[in-house]
């Protein structure tokens, strides 16, 4: 994924090599203990889940400090620089939310000492109310830089088939897509890029707990990976 080697990353004055690997596996493949277990990643980053709109932690909390912390700044070019920063990442001024930008998002609250991590060890006077679990040192920084490159590669590989059963129906491919992207997908045109690129196949059986008709159970088709050297799901993401 990445080699963080950055100064002071850990809360001290060296500096350490932390060299990131981002892997795919389903729940029920991971050894379960009693002190380990599977977080879903919005309890990181509660402001990425875009899936039923924008979530009110923008609003009420995030855009008013952020865009205080932009004017504090005495100088104006600063100033600019800050804001046309917060507007970019955040999708203000009709930009638009684009959620490939979990890690500058994320690093713009690390720089405006929104978060817990960014005040570690020293008191600025500033109470960092933003939800989210923190996490050890740079970790969640980590983290974002992995969501950020899932995000990005769900478009132009099939990853995330790696993610799926064997076989599944095309609502859960979808549901499936929508949790790693934040954004919900127009089902009739992701069913459609699906099917044009053909990516999956029938298998030939149905599921019946769906709360209406049998849907058509699918797995992915392997030889795709040989027949084209790019593949993905070219997300038709909701911009609503």
């Amino acid at each position: 994924l990445y080699t963080f080697a950055d100064r002071d990353r850990t809360g001290d004055a060296r500096v350490q090599i932390s060299i990131s690997y981002l892997g795919l596996t389903r729940e029920e493949q991971a050894e379960r203990s009693p002190t380990h277990g599977w977080r879903g990643w919005y309890e990181y980053f509660p402001w990425e889940d875009h899936r039923v709109g924008a979530p009110p932690i923008l609003a009420d909390i995030l855009m008013p400090r952020l865009l205080a912390w932009a004017d504090v700044a005495e100088d104006l070019g600063v100033r600019r620089d800050r804001r046309q920063r917060v507007a970019y990442a955040f999708g203000l001024d009709d930009r638009g939310w684009n959620e490939e930008l979990a890690l500058q998002r994320y690093e713009l609250l690390y720089e405006a000492a929104l978060v817990p991590e960014a005040t570690r060890g020293r008191d600025n006077g500033i109470p960092p109310a933003i939800p989210g679990r923190p996490m050890t040192a740079d970790h969640r920084r980590i983290l974002a830089t992995g969501i950020a490159r899932l995000r990005t590669k769900i478009k132009y590989r099939p990853v995330v088939f790696e993610l799926m059963p064997p076989a599944f129906t095309l609502l859960q491919l979808q549901r499936t897509v929508e949790a790693l992207a934040g954004r919900l997908v127009h089902k009739q045109n992701f069913r459609r890029l699906i099917e044009q690129q053909d990516l999956v196949e029938e298998t030939g059986e149905t599921m019946s707990d769906t709360g209406g008709r049998p849907a058509k159970r699918f797995r992915f088709r392997q030889t795709v990976l040989a027949e084209r050297t790019v593949a993905g799901t070219k997300l038709p993401l909701s911009r609503a």
